[in-house]
């Protein structure tokens, strides 16, 4: 909004009306106002939900301290919702096709899990939304994102190729081709000449292995969407630990974006270079600036919970702004934290029924899943847990960002 009014004021030669072109200084303010919308709507929501009595049911899972949380108000995700659209309205390109789709992922996800913290509230139904029903909006995100990624005459790149002189002690030199093409190419870490074609694992159906290749794409954008949103949903169970986890995966992805938005940046770095996704830049310093705002009340003790109005929707969008900026499978390193949280759930599951299939009786491989609960159970205090992966998340972070030059 406020990006046509002053580009219209530009055009008037109205002083400093110019800044606004720039993508860095409109981040800077949707970081901003989404911190202090955040911080100071968050206080209001939060007397809101505590006027109505919408607290948190806990399970008496004999956790050190769980008890003391009983009443504390949910549904708070809706102060992330907010934060993040507003800012997004404010300083966007309302016309930008990346940034539309953050936007409905967003809203989706929001509208699902606030469905299922409904339920579980008003209705006292301590599942609240069956899983089949979040599977299926899952996937219809899924396909909402791969179809339009697909269709849309927007969303192009620029493969990167390099160019080795024979003069000695002179550099590679990368460059792009002169026309956007629409492309399934991803990146592979690791790997030198990092670029990988999906259709290339359909070279066998001839003329239609491309269109193999973006039906598959958009089997893995479901695939991703479903397990990253339901990794940051089962991460939210200690004070802060997906809120924090979250603001650090954001960082990161904000750092990715910028370097693929910019052609000299993605020279330099040789990585694929991505026309019109610099607006997610934007987005996603809406992003981290509303999950800081919110980790205000939400750090131990917690005076809110995001419920899974919150963690449903940070995972969803942290899964499509990776799949947007073809860095989908730096996803196992990035969001380590969930992908073990789900994979302790998993093993636990898994391990309980085979034993009780074969000896008659469930074991467990950890004292209580997800992960976070087990150190719990160890006896150790739930800050300390919350600091340690939020420590790993850096770690994880910096390790993502380092396999753009290790190939």
């Amino acid at each position: 909004m406020f990006y046509y009014l002053f580009n219209y004021l530009s055009k008037m030669d109205v002083i400093g009306a110019g800044m606004f072109k720039y993508v860095s200084f409109r981040s800077a303010f949707a970081f901003i106002f989404s911190l202090l919308i955040a911080t100071f709507i968050g206080k209001k929501i939060i007397r809101m939900l505590q006027k109505k009595q919408i607290g948190e049911i806990i399970r008496d899972l004999d956790l050190e301290g769980q008890m003391s949380k009983k009443g504390t108000p949910t549904m708070g995700g809706v102060i992330i919702i907010i934060a993040i659209l507003i800012p997004c309205l404010l300083f966007g390109k309302l016309d930008n096709v990346y940034l539309i789709l953050l936007m409905v992922t967003t809203v989706w996800l929001g509208a699902i899990g606030f469905l299922d913290d409904y339920i579980k509230v008003f209705k006292k139904d301590k599942e609240g939304l069956h899983g089949r029903f979040k599977i299926v909006g899952q996937i219809g995100l899924g396909l909402i994102v791969g179809l339009t990624l697909y269709f849309s005459d927007s969303v192009v790149m620029r493969e990167n190729t390099v160019t080795v002189p024979k003069t000695a002690n002179v550099e590679e030199v990368v460059e792009y081709s002169a026309v956007s093409e629409k492309s399934t190419k991803t990146t592979i870490p690791f790997v030198k000449d990092n670029n990988f074609d999906y259709a290339d694992l359909f070279t066998f159906m001839g003329d239609k292995a491309q269109t193999c290749g973006w039906i598959f794409f958009v089997l893995v954008t479901i695939f991703i969407v479903t397990a990253v949103s339901n990794g940051a949903n089962l991460t939210d169970g200690l004070d802060g630990l997906a809120t924090g986890t979250s603001a650090i995966i954001g960082t990161t992805l904000g750092i990715l974006a910028y370097l693929s938005s910019h052609v000299e940046f993605a020279g330099y770095l040789n990585i694929m270079y991505i026309p019109y996704s610099e607006e997610m830049v934007i987005f996603i310093c809406a992003f981290v600036g509303a999950t800081i705002g919110f980790l205000w009340y939400n750090s131990y003790p917690a005076q809110v919970f995001m419920g899974d109005t919150g963690s449903l929707t940070l995972g969803g969008i942290i899964a499509v702004f990776a799949v947007i900026i073809h860095k989908e499978l730096l996803i196992p390193i990035l969001c380590g934290i969930f992908l073990v949280e789900n994979l302790s759930v998993m093993m636990q599951v898994y391990y309980f029924k085979y034993t009780k299939k074969k000896y008659g009786e469930g074991r467990r491989i950890f004292r209580m899943a997800p992960l976070h609960h087990h150190y719990q159970k160890l006896g150790v205090p739930e800050a300390k847990i919350v600091a340690r992966f939020w420590i790993v998340g850096i770690l994880l972070a910096m390790f993502t960002i380092v396999t753009l030059k290790m190939r």
